[in-house]
């Protein structure tokens, strides 16, 4: 194995890649960035060019690739079992794995209804029953796994399950998706982390516009 590439989109609308992107800068795992934008009409030939899927994340690692962001954090907990991806007890990484998965195949209606991006100036959007549904559903599992490991992550030190649920905190936050009190908390726990921070910093300083995000 060489040294590990990260292959992302815009990081003003690329949710997938702000998964894996934050919990390697936030576990300290050494990496390169490559970034291909996807404003293009129909998409970036350079993204097919690197994935076979024509979607990214991609990781590289020497000859190797994975693709799709919740394998992708997988396979980084068993190339460095040392850094704590996943939660330290079998329990623990049960939970972990299955609000992950839980996140990673659903919510539909929020995503359809409110597409990540950075650059929106915070304001509320008319809610339907299935996206009021979503945010409730959410806003439980939150607020079920701060009140057990007491914050101020779910399962008490970061891991991949926030990493999986971190660009839901910037959907609240652009739409103005009110939680619970504890899951605010946990909203402001997530922005106030370094890599976050760089990752905003970056999605506001980039010029390309994806149209179907701008809502």
């Amino acid at each position: 194995m060489g040294d590990l590439n990260l292959v992302i989109g815009n990081k003003n609308y690329s949710s997938w890649s702000l998964r894996p992107w934050i919990a390697l800068k936030t576990l300290g795992i050494p990496f390169q960035e490559t970034l291909i934008p996807f404003d293009f009409e129909g998409g970036n030939k350079e993204i097919k060019a690197v994935s076979s899927s024509g979607k990214v994340p991609m990781l590289i690692d020497g000859d190797l690739k994975i693709w799709e962001s919740l394998a992708i954090l997988e396979y980084l907990a068993e190339r460095f079992p040392d850094r704590n991806v996943w939660p330290a007890d079998a329990a623990g990484r049960a939970v972990a794995r299955s609000v992950s998965s839980e996140m990673a195949t659903g919510f539909f209606a929020l995503r359809g209804q409110c597409p990540f991006n950075l650059h929106r100036k915070p304001a509320p959007l008319p809610a339907d029953a299935a996206r009021s549904a979503d945010v409730a559903r959410i806003d439980t599992i939150w607020r079920t796994l701060l009140e057990k490991s007491g914050g101020p992550f779910l399962f008490g030190a970061f891991s991949a399950a926030d990493a999986m649920f971190a660009p839901v905190v910037g959907r609240f936050w652009s739409y103005e998706l009110t939680p619970s009190p504890i899951a605010a908390r946990y909203m402001e726990a997530i922005m106030a982390l370094p890599a976050w921070k760089e990752w905003e910093r970056a999605a506001l300083a980039e010029t390309w516009i994806v149209a179907g995000s701008e809502i």
